[in-house]
């Protein structure tokens, strides 16, 4: 991994789509569905700088936050702008900086797992502009593709169990007889990426994705109700 670049992994095809700070919320998530991307880097003009990153969880934690606020009500979030939800979106202060193109692979690996973030952003370090957002999934996906180029750890050949990956205690779960607002304060409070759903005896029935909080802004947003 050291000897590939962040570069090296970015798409030959890819979109990214960026918001100025002063961009009203709903538009914002709006461009995100229409454009099917889950995260944008954020613009501040004043500053003439990225000041951070905007992604469908940050949506689900400013709307935890306000749901059951008496002091802003819901359908107020609306005429909210990025700038206003400064405390809800991921900033980028300088021990976050997001990566250059000649970064290694190893690097940018290094600083997701460091800060606990699960995107990116991957700058050109002539012009400063960001070309793509890094995420495990792409990494996962060059692994993947390159794999027969890069040599393989032993680990690679063990069980799941014995290298401990996974989830096996405290698993977030959901009852089916709990309230959609109750999953979506797991889905923050737990960050997991996935939400089993139980019955009384503990048989797990399905499982909500994080998709679904993806479901639950866009009803929301729209005005429909969360049932057919």
């Amino acid at each position: 991994m050291m000897n590939h670049c962040c570069y090296d992994a970015i798409p030959t095809s890819s979109k990214l789509v960026i918001f100025d700070t002063t961009l009203q919320v709903k538009k914002a998530f709006f461009a995100l569905v229409a454009n099917g991307v889950r995260a944008a880097p954020l613009w501040d003009n004043k500053l003439q700088c990225f000041v951070g990153m905007l992604t469908i969880t940050d949506f689900i934690n400013i709307l935890h936050r306000y749901w059951q606020s008496p002091l802003v009500e819901i359908y107020e979030l609306e005429e909210h702008k990025i700038e206003d939800c400064r405390g809800d979106y991921k900033p980028v202060p300088s021990s976050r900086q997001p990566v250059s193109c000649p970064y290694s692979l190893f690097d940018a690996i290094y600083s997701l797992l460091k800060y606990k973030i699960h995107r990116l952003p991957v700058i050109d370090p002539e012009s400063g502009n960001v070309l793509h957002i890094l995420t495990h999934k792409r990494i996962l996906k060059f692994l993947h593709i390159f794999g027969t180029m890069i040599p393989k750890p032993r680990y690679l050949q063990k069980r799941i169990e014995e290298v401990d990956i996974g989830t096996f205690k405290r698993i977030a779960t959901v009852q089916e007889t709990d309230t959609v607002y109750d999953a979506l304060a797991i889905f923050v409070e737990r960050r997991v990426s996935a939400l089993p759903v139980v019955n009384e005896e503990g048989t797990c029935l399905h499982s909500l994705p994080l998709t679904f909080n993806y479901f639950v802004l866009q009803h929301l947003m729209l005005g429909l109700p969360l049932q057919p």
